[in-house]
């Protein structure tokens, strides 16, 4: 499948050429900002990690180590993000969002909501590796209720596939009959469905309890449910119907009102650079009357800015 990213590999790509260009942007009195951000953004990952290799090689010194030196703030955040491998990225986050100062939900509903069942089984494996710990256990001891259940299912990376046309009409009814028509919600039967169903099946159970109860799927979760839960069911349903439409919201939220959520920003621009980008893109313009390129350029500043309007690639105006 081709990528949906903005981000493509480097054609004349030679790294050991790019290495010295970026010890020369940092060395002596000031940091070449402008060739360090507009190198690694026209570079893929997989080239970036080579650079880093060689600048090991040449140098004798951690170029991840080097730019945090010269580097500050969220432009440094930003380029530590792209030189970090993307399963890397994904276990750190998960990693710091438990291990740090209270727990953040909004990434790990972010990471286990959004990506494949083949994403998570390497995300699992690779947080085992790099810290001898169990994600389902360290997630579990740092949730509770029906949040970490669903949480925990989506852990277990055994969502079914293809459609079971059998089960379309009763899935509907079954939370029809545990959320709208109920006095109090039964969350685990909404926790157990939208967490086990593949992508395809729900969005016909959707259309089915569109049908039924006259609600959206999402409109009886933000009515039914609160919290972090309400979150992770909204997040879930939401990337079963579009990952794309999903990432756009995010950004969206991210930037909308007085300040910005810096870390979200950078996470989904970084995460989704190679992946789907574009599609992202043009989701945020028909869902916002806007551009995501706009919206960037009038919430940031700096180098910071400069390499998102760069990662972001073109202006849909």
């Amino acid at each position: 499948m081709a990528s949906r990213g903005t981000i493509k590999p480097s054609g004349n790509f030679n790294a050991s050429a790019d290495a010295e260009v970026l010890h020369k942007a940092m060395k002596g009195l000031g940091t070449d900002e402008d060739t360090i951000l507009q190198l690694l953004i026209a570079r893929s990952n997989a080239q970036r990690q080579e650079i880093k290799t060689t600048y090991k090689t040449l140098f004798g010194k951690d170029l991840i180590n080097d730019l945090k030196g010269e580097l500050g703030g969220k432009f440094e955040t930003l380029i530590v993000a792209l030189m970090t491998s993307p399963l890397a990225y994904d276990v750190t986050s998960l990693r710091d969002a438990i291990k740090g100062a209270g727990t953040d939900e909004k990434v790990l509903v972010e990471v286990l909501a959004s990506r494949t069942t083949a994403q998570v089984k390497d995300i699992i494996a690779a947080y085992r590796q790099e810290y001898d710990d169990n994600l389902e256990e360290d997630v579990s001891g740092d949730t509770s209720g029906h949040f970490k259940r669903l949480l925990v299912i989506l852990l277990q990376t055994n969502r079914q596939t293809g459609v079971q046309h059998d089960k379309i009409e009763s899935d509907a009814q079954v939370l029809f009959k545990a959320g709208e028509q109920k006095f109090g919600t039964d969350e685990q039967l909404f926790v157990t469905i939208l967490g086990n169903r593949s992508s395809e099946h729900l969005r016909k159970v959707f259309d089915a309890y569109m049908k039924l109860s006259g609600y959206e799927m999402e409109e009886s979760i933000k009515r039914e449910t609160s919290g972090p839960l309400r979150d992770l069911l909204l997040a879930v349903v939401k990337c079963a119907r579009s990952v794309p439409a999903y990432f756009a919201e995010t950004l969206h939220y991210a930037m909308k009102g007085a300040g910005t959520d810096d870390n979200t920003l950078i996470r989904v621009m970084v995460s989704r650079s190679e992946v789907d980008l574009l599609d992202i893109r043009a989701e945020f313009r028909r869902l916002f009357a806007c551009s995501l390129h706009s919206t960037i350029k009038g919430d940031t500043g700096g180098d910071y800015r400069k390499a998102l309007l760069l990662l972001c690639g073109g202006d849909d105006a």
